[in-house]
């Protein structure tokens, strides 16, 4: 079973901890790590996304953030970005490859697969530009159908209207496009 911190508002653990499962049966506030893997494309930018398994309890098939987990009861946002991009990706990143760009909050109640799923979490954006080769890449499959990369602009623009195909957490990528602007990267 995994474990989780519950956090404050601004995402520091109070020294509880709660299961994966009850912190989400409850919305109980708890930290995750987003890994956004982006690549210069003419003037703009492209994101990498991941298409989630439809195994996942929550928005299966949909894209989502390149890389993205729980973080740990006891552990710190970056190991756990660094973990997650690995099992996930493939991707064998030095903490000098991920970049903070900043937080955000995120809540919502949907119901999947037939049973309702609440969430509340704080989490810590990171941003990865090493060269990625989508071929080369070894997909988790029980986490991940595939990858593909999408113009951030078009992702932004499409989520807004439509979320028939992203799961996107808009302030991620809200989070996201300030660090670009703000980065000679």
């Amino acid at each position: 079973m995994e474990y989780l911190d519950i956090v404050d508002r601004d995402g520091k653990p109070t020294g509880e901890i709660i299961s994966r499962e009850a912190a989400h049966r409850d919305g109980i506030r708890h930290r995750t790590a987003h890994v956004w893997i982006v690549r210069r494309s003419g003037d703009g930018w492209e994101i990498l996304l991941q298409k989630r398994s439809m195994e996942k309890e929550s928005f299966p098939g949909f894209y989502d953030t390149s890389s993205a987990g729980h973080i740990p009861a006891g552990e710190e946002p970056l190991p756990s970005a660094l973990r997650e991009l690995s099992e996930e990706l493939g991707i064998e990143a030095s903490p000098e490859q991920l970049r903070s760009a900043g937080i955000f909050r995120n809540q919502y109640e949907k119901v999947f697969h037939g049973k309702l799923f609440r969430d509340s979490e704080v989490t810590q954006v990171f941003v990865y530009d090493g060269r990625v080769e989508i071929s080369s890449l070894t997909l988790q499959e029980t986490e991940v159908d595939e990858v593909r990369w999408f113009g951030l602009e078009e992702v932004r623009q499409e989520i807004r209207t439509d979320r028939s195909r992203f799961c996107v957490p808009a302030a991620s990528l809200d989070v996201l496009k300030e660090y670009l602007a703000d980065e000679s990267i």
